[in-house]
């Protein structure tokens, strides 16, 4: 398995856990009943971190399938450097980076894990059609 295929791993499965704290904190503010038997995912109260981790949650599945899709081209197109597969790692961190300061509420660390996330799939975007 090449780095960046691996590091694409390592970020669904963290994207994929990303919810947790999302049902954590709607335990916490409604009850567990409630939280099982709500209707939907933005129905009742959740605290303001709570609201923040469901838009991060969001935010990362929104940018995983612009990434994921970039990672896959470049592997199936033979495209492997040492380059691509410390970009997919910077990836991973920048976007976990990316919901920690989100669930705090830190606008300007959010704004910067956001961009180092952005420049990684231009540096994928860059790889697939010769420019690097």
């Amino acid at each position: 398995m090449t780095p960046q295929i691996c590091w694409l791993a390592a970020t669904v499965f963290m994207t994929a856990l990303f919810w947790v704290p999302c049902i954590i904190d709607r335990v916490a503010v409604r009850g567990l009943w409630a939280t099982i038997s709500d209707r939907g995912p933005e129905n009742g109260p959740h605290s303001q971190w709570g609201e923040r981790a469901i838009k991060a949650h969001r935010n990362a599945v929104e940018n995983l399938v612009i990434f994921a899709p970039l990672v896959l081209i470049a592997q199936t197109h033979g495209m492997t450097s040492p380059l691509l597969g410390t970009a997919a790692m910077v990836y991973f961190f920048a976007r976990l980076a990316h919901f920690l300061v989100y669930c705090l509420g830190l606008p300007v660390l959010r704004t910067l894990t956001f961009t180092a996330g952005w420049i990684v799939q231009m540096v994928f975007v860059a790889a697939i059609f010769g420019w690097i």
